[in-house]
């Protein structure tokens, strides 16, 4: 099985004008993106929400500690990846379709689906 990281990038503002009634909807739309994965024969993994990309530290530099670490996001963008999902399956247009769960939100736009390099 090969193992994807699915990116979840959300509009920060959207989030943050959001009714409860929509964080509500929202935080159903992921347990039965995660009940549809483990239904459907593939295996979540890992999977966190994240801070939003105001608490983000970007660390540039050049070699082992010569670098500096500078507070906000790496890209400015009105679009930040929110969460994530790692799942381990053999049939990623069906991870795909299983995402679309979650495009029904108002809150994801689109998701990244991204091959691991496996070791």
């Amino acid at each position: 099985m090969t193992q994807y990281l699915v990116l979840l990038p959300s509009p920060e503002g959207r989030y943050a004008t959001a009714t409860e009634q929509e964080k509500q909807d929202l935080h159903t739309a992921h347990n039965e993106f995660v009940e549809l994965l483990e239904r459907r024969g593939h295996k979540r993994v890992d999977g966190a929400q994240l801070t939003p990309s105001s608490q983000a530290r970007v660390v540039r530099g050049s070699a082992l500690d010569d670098v500096t670490l500078t507070d906000g996001p790496y890209a400015e963008s009105a679009e930040q990846v929110g969460g994530y999902y790692l799942v381990e399956t053999d049939d990623v247009e069906d991870l795909a379709r299983v995402c679309g769960r979650l495009l029904a939100t108002p809150f994801h736009p689109a998701i990244e689906i991204r091959p691991t390099v496996g070791t």
